[in-house]
């Protein structure tokens, strides 16, 4: 099986072209993080692992356009061929939250087996300048990490990691420095304040590029570009493994297209041992 056919990719093309409910989105996005399991689950199971309830799979399976949950699973069973793993159940709780991340990066890694969406990510993101940078709350710390390497090889980024009334100025003020994009890292729970604030950069005129972590977040309608990478739920706080390295990624796109990436980087070397800024 090719990286573009894996089983989390064929639930995906399933639900493309439907008009979901938040909840709807919930139980997909649950359903394509546990695709290898999901074709086995009854429609009780499924309500569990997605946190909704039962009738909501069944109107989740209509919405889909089958009769009920029994028709969408026989027809899973038939495009998403997959044993469930082996051994899962061995596994003490904190070792099951690192398999999952482990599953959430190999998936990752499936959807880079097209690199066009975040080449194209990396295009737009080294065109702005100023370059904002949002992520509230949860994704703060997603958005702080890019921030701070984006800056050794971008010319003028600007970090929008604390909410309040100040979050429109900064975005105008952006805009009127000639900023032409905004990448935001959107995270669960997803404050309301994100989705506001990328609707208000849509309008201000920037183009929205978001590291989310499923392609049914609640932010997708307002961005342009959006690239999945689940979060780990098998903790009390969600994990990030995917969501950083998908940023750590889009840095590189970032500097494949900016010519003085490299200059830059070993300009602030040179400063960084004149300084003895690093212990070595």
């Amino acid at each position: 099986m090719s990286g573009n056919d894996s089983p989390a990719n064929r639930l995906q093309a399933l639900f493309e072209g439907h008009r979901l409910t938040p909840t709807q989105r919930r139980i997909a996005h649950s359903m394509v993080r546990r695709a290898a399991d999901v074709p086995f689950l009854s429609s009780v199971e499924l309500a569990e692992l997605a946190g909704v309830s039962q009738p909501s799979v069944t109107r989740f399976a209509v919405a889909l356009g089958f009769d009920g949950y029994p028709a969408l699973r026989r027809h899973l069973r038939e495009v998403v061929p997959a044993e469930p793993a082996a051994g899962a159940s061995a596994y003490n709780e904190y070792q099951q939250a690192v398999e999952a991340e482990i599953e959430n990066l190999r998936h990752l890694a499936e959807l880079l087996a097209d690199p066009r969406p975040v080449q194209q990510a990396g295009r737009i993101l080294a065109a702005s300048r100023p370059l904002p940078v949002l992520g509230l709350r949860a994704a703060a710390s997603q958005a702080y990490g890019f921030a701070y390497f984006a800056a050794k090889v971008h010319p003028d980024v600007r970090l929008l990691n604390e909410g309040g009334t100040m979050i429109h100025d900064r975005i105008d003020a952006a805009v009127r420095a000639g900023a032409t994009a905004l990448l935001c890292f959107a995270l669960p729970r997803h404050p309301r304040e994100v989705v506001d604030t990328l609707a208000y950069a849509k309008d201000a005129g920037l183009t929205v590029v978001t590291v989310a972590d499923s392609a049914f977040a609640p932010v997708a309608k307002h961005s342009d570009l959006l690239l999945p990478a689940a979060v780990g739920t098998g903790l009390a706080f969600d994990t990030a493994c995917a969501p950083m390295l998908l940023g750590r990624v889009l840095l590189e796109a970032l500097c494949d297209d900016l010519p003085d990436a490299q200059a830059r980087l070993e300009e602030f070397d040179g400063k960084a041992a004149a300084r003895g800024l690093f212990v070595e």
